[in-house]
């Protein structure tokens, strides 16, 4: 397999290697405040890859020794009956290793790093990204520094500093982490795991697409026809695209399910430039201050905001926003009802799962994404069942 990466946007193709994060030319388009343009995706041309196999650019031997992903797809009894859902499925990605969907990004982006003899990986987070890549930094013996909002939960910034990677704090948003992040990587040359801004960010997340396919076919299910993702940045609700678009090119499935974009309405920009009649350059106004105890899916300006949203209007994806009363009593719904206690960011897209059911239809399979474990904010799940810690 020939691997290369290609712009999202006007199909420049470019070598992948280190220094290579966006188009050259759609870069130079860029808006302050805006989402990134110039987006880049990994494509292979060549042999598909052996059967079952989930195609991706770096060699497995890179791949540190730490178990990412194959995480399980629960068929959840309880609440399948309690809400006449025989098709209801949860994607659990709380067993990853830091607790985390982002470990599979972190996963590729580490071997990437060990391929290409670098040594120092940056980032900025919200916490999930941060945890993650230092978990997996520390299995990859890599160096990781993290530029994280002082808000961010204690658990996340203790995982952080177990890990021992170093913490940055930053007096301010997600947003200008990011900024800050950027500068270092700039100044030292170090690699940066920015989500959207790296691309394999992107492709390190599909993975769970390959799975997902998989685990219904094991059971002999069918095929995902509806997935809830909870939305920040955009890049989960893109790599998982990604990961249809490959299963269909590899004819393992005839077409991309309905995605579902699950946003909290206190940082729902994808959200509205889904429902704006404007083309997706004009569909993002000037940024509103994110509002929402799904920390992690709070963020100003949607670094993936543009490549998202051509995804969810090309195959038909949807949007739904919910408020925080609704995502905390998802969240208390679905540890009650399943025995998984999902942080708000994940509750989300159960609470997003919610609000739309009634709208699907009973035969087609439904998969909910659980990206995060309620351990990494106790604090949010305490406000949710009125206890004072």
């Amino acid at each position: 397999m020939n691997w290369h990466y290609r712009c999202a946007t006007c199909d420049t193709t470019y070598a992948i290697a280190p220094g290579r994060y966006l188009c050259d030319q759609c870069a130079q388009l860029q808006q302050a405040d805006r989402p990134l343009q110039g987006i880049l995706e990994a494509h292979w041309d060549g042999d598909a890859p052996a059967p079952g196999a989930i195609p991706l650019p770096v060699e497995a031997a890179w791949f540190p020794s730490i178990p990412v992903g194959n995480t399980p797809l629960w068929a959840p009894e309880r609440l399948r009956g309690d809400f006449a859902a025989p098709k209801l499925w949860l994607k659990d990605d709380t067993c990853n290793p830091s607790g985390s969907f982002k470990d599979r990004a972190s996963y590729l982006v580490a071997a990437f790093a060990r391929k290409y003899g670098l040594g120092e990986i940056v980032l900025a987070s919200t916490g999930n990204a941060a945890s993650s890549m230092a978990a997996v930094g520390a299995a990859a013996g890599l160096k990781v520094k993290v530029f994280l909002p002082a808000s961010a939960p204690v658990a996340k910034r203790i995982q952080v500093l177990q890990y021992g990677a170093e913490l940055v704090s930053v007096d301010g948003t997600y947003d200008q982490a990011f900024d800050l992040s950027l500068e270092y990587s700039g100044e030292t040359g170090a690699l940066s795991r920015n989500t959207a801004y790296n691309p394999l960010t992107i492709e390190g997340k599909k993975t769970v697409a390959f799975e997902i396919v998989d685990d219904l076919l094991k059971v002999d299910a069918g095929v995902p026809g509806h997935v809830f993702v909870p939305v920040g940045d955009g890049v989960i609700l893109a790599g998982v695209y990604r990961g249809f678009e490959n299963l269909v090119k590899l004819g393992r499935i005839a077409k991309v399910p309905v995605i579902w974009a699950c946003q909290a309405e206190g940082s729902s920009a994808i959200a509205r430039a889904w429902a704006s009649p404007h083309c997706a350059s004009d569909a993002f106004g000037p940024p509103q201050r994110s509002r929402t105890v799904a920390d992690s899916i709070a963020v100003d300006v949607p670094r993936n905001g543009l490549h998202a949203l051509g995804k969810l209007r090309r195959y038909g994806g949807q949007a739904v926003t919910v408020s925080d009363g609704e995502i905390l009593a998802a969240q208390k719904t679905l540890a009650a009802g399943s025995g998984l206690f999902a942080e708000p960011s994940s509750s989300a897209a159960f609470a997003g799962w919610l609000k739309v059911r009634a709208r699907l239809p009973a035969e087609e399979n439904c998969v909910v994404l659980i990206t995060g474990s309620g351990l990494k904010d106790i604090a949010s799940a305490a406000q949710g069942l009125g206890v004072k810690l």
